[in-house]
């Protein structure tokens, strides 16, 4: 990472590029660029070493917008093309910007492979939960029976919910927000940054052209205070206007919502206290599964932030290790080892 007291001050104007911001108007990836290009001058960091990857769709145009280095990659092939940069270069912020479908459909091997080898890059993964860029068609992340262009009749295929995804890759590092937070955006992003490994969060954002609306039930102001869970780690997880809602986990895993006033005297002890650092994710994936659809109390914050060693530093140790020990690799040598054959 780049030493901080090196850096120049900038504002959210040095992080803006040149370039006409092209979304449809009143769409969630303004308030997510925003929120980004104002925080980037708080994290310390240079323009030069930083990097923004995305692939293909509405959020790829991310980059664009950065006034930083970037590339606009092919569909679903960011978290990979992201990978090798990061190793090659690990003095770099490397940023992975996608939609539900770039992220989750063609691309989804790439993100959980990236995952599980827990390397240096932050994922964004803006889920509106349709396809924008292509005009309206059901994404990975649609619920069952919606009615798109693709699927007239209701989809039939049961939805991804990409932080359990993310879990169930052991994801060193998985947050949830919305873009209709920019305080608890701007709260994630940074985490995910300071974060040493893989960093997903997910974005709740919302496509006011082809699925308005979609988690209108819990991110407007007025249903917030009911409908927000927010982990706090370390604290018993409580939400409601009076903290009235809480949640409990079964003796077999599975994490329930309850009304606090059921719960009798002991209310503190029988509350779930999230922990963000316990190792084993299945604490973390059942809060996942507190929620089926956006209509229901969601929990927002992170899930889980451990340590794991990290695949570029891993990788190049390895290296540095080999050349100590046999000297510098022959490219050409290898190339025309055996088994070759002429064609």
């Amino acid at each position: 990472m780049t030493d901080v007291t090196e850096v120049p001050l900038t504002t959210k104007a040095d992080w803006s590029s040149d370039q006409e911001v092209r979304w449809c108007p009143g769409c969630g990836d303004y308030s997510i660029l925003t929120a980004m290009q104002m925080l980037m001058p708080e994290l310390g960091v240079a323009r030069e070493n930083t990097v923004f990857i995305s692939g293909i769709g509405c959020a790829a145009r991310f980059p664009y917008y950065m006034n930083t280095y970037g590339m606009h990659s092919i569909h679903g092939r960011s978290p990979a093309i992201a990978t090798g940069l990061a190793v090659a270069r690990p003095d770099l912020d490397v940023w992975v910007v996608g939609g539900d479908g770039d992220m989750l459909s063609i691309g989804g091997n790439h993100l959980i492979h990236a995952l599980r080898r827990n390397v240096n890059i932050k994922i964004l993964l803006f889920n509106n939960q349709i396809y924008g860029l292509t005009k309206g068609q059901y994404s990975p992340t649609s619920e069952q029976g919606k009615v798109t262009k693709s699927t007239p009749f209701g989809s039939l295929d049961h939805p991804f919910n990409p932080v359990s995804l993310a879990l169930g890759a052991e994801a060193s590092f998985v947050a949830r927000t919305h873009d209709m937070d920019r305080k608890h955006m701007q709260a994630m992003f940074r985490r995910a940054h300071e974060h040493q490994g893989s960093a997903l969060v997910e974005v709740f954002q919302n496509c006011n052209v082809f699925n308005d609306g979609a988690f209108g039930a819990i991110t407007k102001k007025d249903n917030r205070e009911a409908m927000l869970i927010n982990l706090d780690h370390g604290q018993p997880i409580r939400f409601g206007a009076d903290g009235e809602k809480g949640v409990i986990c079964r003796p077999n895993g599975v994490a329930e919502i309850v009304t606090v006033a059921d719960l009798g005297a002991d209310v503190e002890n029988q509350l779930l206290v999230h922990d963000e650092t316990q190792m084993d994710p299945s604490r973390a994936f059942a809060l996942s599964r507190l929620a089926s659809r956006p209509t229901e109390p969601t929990p927002m914050g992170v899930f889980r932030a451990v340590e794991r060693p990290e695949y570029a530093g891993e990788t190049n140790a390895q290296v540095a290790a080999a050349t100590a020990a046999s000297g510098p690799g022959d490219l050409e040598k290898l190339l025309h080892s055996q088994p070759t054959w002429e064609v």
